[in-house]
């Protein structure tokens, strides 16, 4: 009977430490900037489907690096949880500490558990309050652990490189279009050179909390991003430059930061308003939606008289 191959657990948290960190170095790095109203977060995506940006509930955003399948998981896991606690309970008892909390603990139970390999996967999950110092974000590590950061954070990729150059141009209480350029000019830097990200590369979305509407959650589009960067070396696509085809800033409930023509954006479903429901708020202004004018009722069709039936004891001439 030959014997089981010892390794010390030392050298077994080592190894499983270092398998997770490589295969999230592998990813692109997504940068989390603090902002005067809201949190930023900013990534180079190029798909449009598949997004490592999310809402998981009102005001609470989750962002991820690393193997997609893997932190796909954790996110629906943490909209199901998140779902559940605000319909057993109140919707104010779903909070970004609790949703960091469950996160910390899977990860950390995977990660010491020998029947299966250790997530590839960092995740941000922020939440914003009423005002810029209640804001929290959070960052998850492979092994489970949490920090708390503060201002800004970066994650995956040259994650050193690009924190190197937010901390020399981050700046407190910025707007948001001053903050998403910080994040764009961090994430194309490097050692040797800059380079220039096109803006339909880009991932942008944010937690606004400037919304009237409950859900703060905001996408900020091609053509948005392309208004706020400038000319990046790419052509805009016919539906962001005709006036009246095409949304500048679209959220995932329909609600529209910069509208021109009255038009959803055709390529993702969570972004068209479903049915015939008016939208919570103005596209233009922003204020709250006036009702939609009702019909006047109109009067049901007036048969025509029918003679009474014949009495059959009456003589018929």
């Amino acid at each position: 009977m030959s014997m089981p191959f010892y390794v010390s657990p030392e050298q077994l948290m080592k190894d499983r430490a270092d398998f997770a960190r490589k295969g999230i170095a592998r990813g692109r790095s997504v940068v989390a900037v603090q902002y005067a109203d809201g949190v930023l977060f900013v990534s180079e995506n190029p798909s449009q489907a598949l997004h490592k940006v999310s809402e998981i509930y009102d005001r609470i955003a989750f962002a991820a690096v690393g193997r997609y399948n893997e932190f796909e998981n954790l996110r629906i896991a943490g909209v199901r949880l998140a779902d559940m606690r605000g319909y057993a309970y109140d919707r104010r008892d779903v909070t970004g500490r609790g949703l960091a909390n469950a996160y910390a603990q899977t990860l950390g139970t995977i990660f010491s558990s020998g029947g299966e390999k250790p997530y590839e996967v960092e995740i941000f999950v922020a939440e914003i309050g009423d005002s810029a110092a209640d804001d929290q974000l959070y960052r998850l590590t492979y092994d489970g652990q949490v920090a708390d950061e503060h201002g800004y954070a970066v994650m995956g990729g040259a994650a050193d490189v690009v924190a190197s150059h937010l901390a020399e141009h981050f700046v407190a209480g910025a707007s948001l279009e001053d903050a998403l350029r910080v994040a764009v000019a961090a994430l194309g830097h490097s050692e040797s050179d800059d380079r220039v990200i096109p803006a339909g590369d880009l991932e942008v979305a944010a937690l606004d909390r400037t919304r009237t509407q409950p859900r703060k959650f905001l996408r900020l589009r091609e053509a948005r991003l392309a208004e706020v960067l400038g000319d990046r070396g790419t052509a805009p696509s016919d539906a962001g430059t005709d006036a009246g085809t095409g949304s500048d800033a679209v959220d995932a409930n329909g609600g529209v930061g910069r509208h021109q023509g009255g038009v959803d954006d055709p390529s993702d479903p969570t972004d068209q308003v479903s049915g015939a429901v008016a939208p919570l708020e103005d596209p233009v202004s922003g204020e709250p939606a006036a009702e939609p004018p009702v019909a006047p009722p109109v009067a049901p069709p007036v048969a025509p008289p029918v003679a009474p039936p014949a009495d059959p004891d009456q003589p018929r001439g």
